[in-house]
């Protein structure tokens, strides 16, 4: 098969979607399919690479304003369309489109050529955090109108298909994300690793993710001060500074990546996301496959990975009294625990990425057979 997979982030960057992307990278790459990446260049400069196998077509862009980390092409449509014509592919796959997918489908609607949209972040929510609502209701608009002309749309979780079905999105399924069950697992736990970080013997609450406003970190705040307890916060970002500020005593690793990161992971006793925006959460997952269990949020996607009272605890957004309560319930019964973190590991066994990305290309399939018969 003969993929263009449109990235509206890429590496070097790393975030869900870009984790994502490596793990279908890699499937495809395994099973020979040719596969071309657009993404936004890291500056003004069109190029091309090979990365890890697999051609990468980076195209001009610059930073977006009060998010710099994030990349918004300059290129128009005409030239999408080029490299797409050039390329031939029997299938488009946009990895959470935004502004270069925009391009990308409109591109490919004209050389009728099918697409499969992966709903992965959600963005109109971020411009929400950041104080900008006019900007909210735009990108709203900007999502609806790439799903809408998409030939399927795979959300995450079943939160994130009602949260587009409600806005008119049709054609949708739901597609979770897998988990390296080898890489996270209840082994890697390290006595090295906890005498570093929590060297009283505390009990360690941990979060890893991004540190940005929408992660809603601060609220980790609501933990401070529970006996015996250290808070460790893995990940980087530009909210790292204020971050720092508010949780003084917690202890900030920077980024972690590897066989470090599952390490640190293996070895919280504890795993608490407080961010309402998630579509899927990659991280709980991994969590639950290192043996840990999870307090998060009863919003979004971890509604769908964690089964509250067996693997984990979610609470209603922005009580964060609640939250401590099953901080404090989880951390004061090492029985109950113990359960939580057997149910956590068995929730995700299932969940390999092999399976997940098997099942994409399933949906790869059904577009292009469609297409086929509607054309013919």
């Amino acid at each position: 098969m003969r993929i263009a997979i449109i990235a509206e982030t890429f590496l070097p960057t790393v975030n869900g979607v870009t984790h994502s992307l490596q793990r279908v990278l890699e499937h495809l790459r395994q099973r020979g399919d040719d596969v071309l990446v657009l993404a936004p260049s890291e500056s003004h400069r069109e190029l091309t690479e090979m990365l890890d196998g697999v051609t990468v077509h980076r195209l001009p862009s610059v930073p977006l304003a009060r998010y710099r980390e994030v990349r918004v092409t300059t290129v128009g449509v005409a030239r999408v369309r080029r490299i797409l014509a050039d390329f031939d592919p029997d299938v488009v796959h946009l990895a959470s489109p935004f502004e270069l997918g925009w391009r990308a489908i409109r591109a490919a609607q004209q050389l009728q050529i099918p697409t499969v949209a992966v709903y992965q972040t959600d963005v109109p929510g971020y411009f929400g955090r950041y104080g900008l609502p006019a900007l909210e209701r735009m990108a709203w608009q900007r999502v609806i109108n790439i799903h809408r002309a998409a030939d399927r749309t795979l959300a995450p979780s079943r939160t994130a298909a009602n949260q587009l079905r409600t806005r008119g999105v049709p054609r949708l399924r739901v597609w979770g994300r897998g988990v390296d069950t080898v890489r996270f697992s209840p082994t890697k736990r390290s006595a090295a690793f906890r005498a570093a970080v929590a060297p009283g013997g505390e009990r360690i609450i941990g979060y890893v993710g991004r540190l940005a406003v929408e992660k809603q970190v601060q609220d980790l705040a609501a933990l401070a001060g529970i006996p015996n307890t250290r808070i460790v916060i893995v990940g980087d970002g530009p909210q790292r500074a204020a971050l720092e500020a508010v949780l003084p005593d917690a202890l900030f690793t920077g980024f972690l990546g590897g066989e470090e990161l599952a390490t640190a992971m293996a070895s919280f006793d504890l795993f608490v996301h407080p961010g309402e925006l998630e579509t899927f959460c990659q991280t709980i997952q991994e969590a639950m496959a290192s043996g840990v269990p999870v307090i998060a949020t009863g919003r979004g996607g971890p509604v769908d990975l964690v089964n509250s009272s067996r693997t984990g605890w979610l609470y209603p957004p922005g009580n964060l009294n609640e939250m401590r309560l099953y901080a404090l319930d989880l951390l004061g019964d090492d029985a109950k625990r113990a359960a939580f973190s057997t149910a956590a590991v068995a929730s995700v066994r299932n969940r390999g990425w092999s399976a997940v990305c098997d099942e994409l290309l399933l949906h790869f399939d059904a577009v292009i057979e469609a297409h086929a018969l509607t054309s013919a």
